[in-house]
Formats: C-alpha cells, sequence, structure tokens
C-alpha cells in the first residue's frame, strides 16, 4: 500500500497528472512550497499546543495556590525597666 490506501498505481498517476498541468520545471517549486506550508501549519500547531498547556498550568496554579511558609521574626524582647 502507498498514502493513506492509495496504492502505487495512484500515485504514478498523480505524478503523471501533476506533470501534465505543472510541467517539470514548476514541480520543484510546487514541492517547495508544499512543503513550507506543511512546516508551518506545524509549527502554528505547535505554538496553539504549547499556549494551550501554559494557559492551563495558570489555571491550576490560580486553583491550587502553593502556600509559603510563614517566616517568624524573633522580635527582640523589651528589657527596659517600667517608668
Amino acid at each position: 500500500m502507498g498514502f493513506g490506501g492509495i496504492g502505487t498505481t495512484g500515485v504514478i498517476l498523480l505524478v503523471i497528472v501533476a506533470l501534465l498541468l505543472f510541467g517539470p520545471n514548476k514541480l520543484p517549486e510546487l514541492g517547495r512550497a508544499v512543503g513550507r506550508t506543511f512546516r508551518e501549519f506545524k509549527e502554528g500547531a505547535r505554538d496553539i499546543i504549547s499556549d494551550d498547556n501554559s494557559s492551563k498550568r495558570k489555571e491550576q496554579e490560580k486553583a491550587n495556590p502553593v502556600v509559603s511558609e510563614a517566616v517568624q521574626v524573633d522580635k527582640p524582647e523589651d528589657k527596659r525597666l517600667p517608668e
């Protein structure tokens, strides 16, 4: 099997049709453009996923804030005599 159930003959027919439509000189340009498009799509999807994950983390932090330990400062004892 080839690409998603197309098969070898289907791929060959697609290449022949592409050659007839675009010509041998335009096919490398077309391939590069398709590759750039897929790359940009993947980067955009990654950005959306990472933004979604970071917003979920922020929401969890707001819902469950980290309680910091209270630091007790020792006050110096007042050693003066009463007046």
